[in-house]
């Protein structure tokens, strides 16, 4: 007997014609821009098609030849397969406050804090309130200020703990 051996070729990519060449690049411009893809009204508008249908029959046939690829068949799961373009994370630029503003916000907590130590009790919820407050002055660079608060919220704490097992 003769073991015949069948020869695998790897799955050949057919090259992608003007027009879904055009859709193709409209979809990964559309993901750099906006970090998902379009719809397919979104895709019909941005390359000028003129019904819904056709730019699903071009997405389908690139979907068969290997150019996109559709995530559990869900809304806006367009990737493309090999991207010409390097998709880089979005830089997030640090909100910087400029020095009225700072003196603001620390005026803002300082009153947050004398409400809270003139008060008879303080609250889980007020503790809170305060707790976010530092947190917030940390993310916002101004960790001088929140180190400045930990004190006044540390006697805070105390003085609630102590009202609460008092009876």
């Amino acid at each position: 007997m003769k073991e015949e051996t069948e020869t695998i070729k790897p799955k050949e990519i057919i090259r992608p014609t003007k027009k879904q060449k055009e859709l193709m690049t409209f979809i990964e411009d559309f993901i750099a821009e906006h970090g998902y893809s379009p719809s397919y009204r979104e895709i019909m508008a941005g390359t000028g098609h003129t019904s819904v249908a056709t730019v699903s029959l071009h997405v389908n046939n690139l979907i068969k030849r290997g150019h996109l690829r559709k995530r559990d068949r869900s809304a806006r799961s367009l990737e493309v397969v090999n991207p010409s373009k390097k998709l880089e994370p979005p830089e997030i630029e640090p909100k910087q406050l400029n020095t009225s503003q700072e003196k603001w916000l620390i005026h803002k907590v300082e009153l947050f804090f004398k409400e809270a130590e003139n008060a008879t009790g303080v609250s889980d919820a007020e503790l809170d309130k305060l707790y976010v407050l530092i947190g917030a002055l940390k993310v916002l660079g101004l960790e001088g200020a929140a180190q400045a608060f930990l004190p006044r919220l540390s006697d805070l704490k105390k003085r609630h703990t102590d009202n609460q097992f008092s009876v």
